[in-house]
């Protein structure tokens, strides 16, 4: 059983930095390295769906010479891979409110999006400046704007009446069959709350930069290996296999 969707938060490039001795940009460095390694064992494995948390909305609270330098990290791999990934069939989106990014790099994402649009290999999707909540807020205003009139909510709308998918972020892609931590951390840090409902969680230790194909495939058999339900019991499943 391969996934159709694979969803990464990419923790651990300070710690694996200063294991090292090196400044934590260095860690930041080598992750974006890493990405392409994972990005060609998806293609490999006719994974359709990847998704990185590269930024979240609470990033921004980071030392401002670490932001500073995630965001030129974010120029450079947009103007080093971008090639490489329409070479490949891959198709690049960014989804987070890009909004406080400067001019420079905004252009460079609508340039990629626009470059690699027609490719159908792989949906790379990078989460930049994004967050769950922020993802759900913005979801159900695009819905109000839309579905309601100057007098507000009507009072006989109730919750049933609400669908947000399709005003999500990611309302292109089937939510994420696996969500991979790197890192040894145990929580989704406002990843893809409303996408994660029935996510299968795979935490490892290893830190980000150390994160191979190696290490992937073990995701991927420990993944293979879960029964998924959805809300239904095994029995109700093993009778719709027969």
């Amino acid at each position: 059983m391969v996934p159709q969707h694979v969803a990464m938060i990419m923790d651990g490039n300070g710690r694996w930095a200063k294991k090292r001795f090196l400044p934590r940009v260095a860690g930041h460095a080598r992750g974006v390295k890493r990405v392409r390694d994972i990005v060609e064992f998806c293609t490999a494995r006719n994974i359709h769906y990847l998704t990185l948390f590269a930024f979240s909305t609470e990033n921004w609270k980071r030392p401002p010479d670490e932001v500073e330098h995630l965001m030129g990290l974010f120029v450079s791999a947009l103007e080093g891979e971008v090639a490489r990934l329409h070479a490949n069939g891959v198709r690049l989106r960014v989804i987070g409110d890009l909004a406080p990014f400067n001019p420079r790099l905004q252009q460079l994402i609508a340039t990629a999006e626009a470059r690699t649009a027609g490719n159908d290999r792989l949906v790379l999707t990078v989460a930049a400046n994004y967050g769950g909540q922020w993802d759900i807020k913005q979801a159900f205003s695009r819905w109000v704007n839309e579905h309601v009139g100057a007098g507000g909510v009507p009072s006989a709308v109730g919750p049933s009446d609400i669908d947000l998918a399709p005003y999500l972020s990611m309302a292109y892609a089937p939510n994420p069959d696996l969500v991979i931590r790197t890192g040894g951390e145990q929580r989704i840090s406002n990843f893809l709350l409303w996408q994660s409902a029935y996510t299968e969680l795979f935490f490892t230790d290893t830190l980000w930069p150390d994160f191979g194909a190696a290490e992937m495939a073990k995701a991927l058999d420990w993944y293979s290996q879960r029964e998924r339900r959805f809300g239904q019991t095994s029995q109700q499943l093993q009778a719709v296999a027969r």
